[in-house]
């Protein structure tokens, strides 16, 4: 019997619900933001939120996915460059283009901080699986990447975005990445031998933490824009404006991703891998980071082309991969019959855990 609930209809629109959970919590900000003593207290407590997320983070890193990245450097250093090069120099483009369409300058700031953002990892293992892609290169890509953002994300900030466009100053938003995100996410994964096991076995309600903690940001976020009147910046069209941008910018990525690797002589599950981990851009890592790197009442606007690039990054996302998934099935060029990524998955699995960033 078909499901017919709500469940059922969002799978067939393809709508994410941790997205219509995001907002329903701008909406409740717009109605309902928190206010002079009680905005302080709360931004605190979205700090430590943080520093625990990131920890978390850190204690589900297994080290040796970093060191079977190393194999296949060619891949990753693909990987590295599409989403710390390329996205960021699109980016730049794409923010004169809008900026010359009078879009706000919270937006404008929110376009170069999307493309200067780590991969997902969740996400890009499960579409490179359903397209029959390489699985075990995109574990490595993706966490390699998360990874690396860590560092790379605040250094782009501050030098495509400085301490202008809502960008905290440089020496303050390097203290907060050390005290928030460094040094949890590495006590984190110093101290992995000793709570891998809880964290396993309390792997379902942690995954709340780290979503209620992501939409609590969310929260803090918007009240600060809707109690400093941002949103009287935002044009209606601003919005149509916005999507229309990232379609162009998530179809450029995913364009030259595909030629670069059929170019460069990849095989068709690494070209998977390439594509799907390259062109992605976390909300799970980007949302927290925001909280640090940018102040004042226009962070809501910033981080709004992040919202609207992540469904649409899953609706592209999974249109794709049915498409590579039917091309495997059909036996087309490209594909090695002979080859299963879930299979060669599975059996290096058994050395090493799969890690998630528990993203939307």
């Amino acid at each position: 019997m078909k499901r017919t609930g709500p469940s059922s209809l969002l799978a067939r629109l393809r709508i994410d619900p941790y997205v219509l959970a995001l907002l329903a919590v701008v909406g409740l900000a717009s109605i309902l933001p928190c206010r002079g003593q009680t905005a302080v207290v709360l931004s605190g407590a979205a700090n430590a939120g943080i520093a625990l997320l990131f920890f978390l983070y850190g204690g589900r890193l297994a080290r040796e996915v970093i060191v079977a990245g190393m194999t296949q450097w060619r891949l990753q250093v693909v990987v590295l460059l599409a989403t710390f090069v390329l996205f960021p120099a699109l980016g730049l483009g794409l923010r004169a283009l809008l900026e010359r369409l009078g879009q706000p300058e919270p937006l404008l700031a929110g376009i170069l901080y999307l493309s200067v953002l780590p991969s997902t990892v969740q996400s890009s293992i499960a579409f490179t699986s359903v397209a029959r892609g390489n699985i075990p290169a995109a574990i490595c890509s993706a966490t390699v990447s998360n990874l690396a953002g860590v560092f790379l994300t605040p250094l782009l900030v501050a030098l495509l975005l400085g301490a202008g466009d809502g960008a905290a100053g440089s020496l303050d938003a390097v203290g907060k990445i050390v005290a928030y995100l460094l040094v949890p996410f590495v006590v984190g994964h110093l101290l992995r031998p000793f709570t891998l096991g809880w964290l396993e076995r309390n792997k379902a309600w942690l995954g709340w933490i780290d979503r209620g903690s992501i939409l609590f940001i969310v929260y803090i976020a918007f009240s600060e824009g809707v109690v400093g009147g941002i949103w009287h910046q935002l044009p209606p069209r601003s919005i149509a404006v916005l999507i229309v941008a990232s379609g162009l910018l998530l179809g450029a990525v995913m364009m030259i991703l595909t030629l670069v690797s059929r170019r460069l002589g990849f095989s068709k599950e690494d070209e998977i891998a390439i594509v799907f981990c390259g062109s992605k851009k976390s909300l799970a890592s980007g949302l927290p980071m925001a909280k640090l790197l940018f102040t004042g009442p226009s962070v809501g606007l910033t981080v709004l082309p992040l919202m609207l690039f992540h469904q649409l990054q899953l609706m592209v996302s999974a249109a794709l991969a049915r498409s590579y998934a039917q091309r495997a099935e059909d036996g087309r060029p490209g594909h090695d019959p002979n080859h299963d990524p879930k299979r060669s998955n599975d059996k290096r699995s058994n050395d090493r855990e799969r890690p998630t960033d528990r993203e939307a």
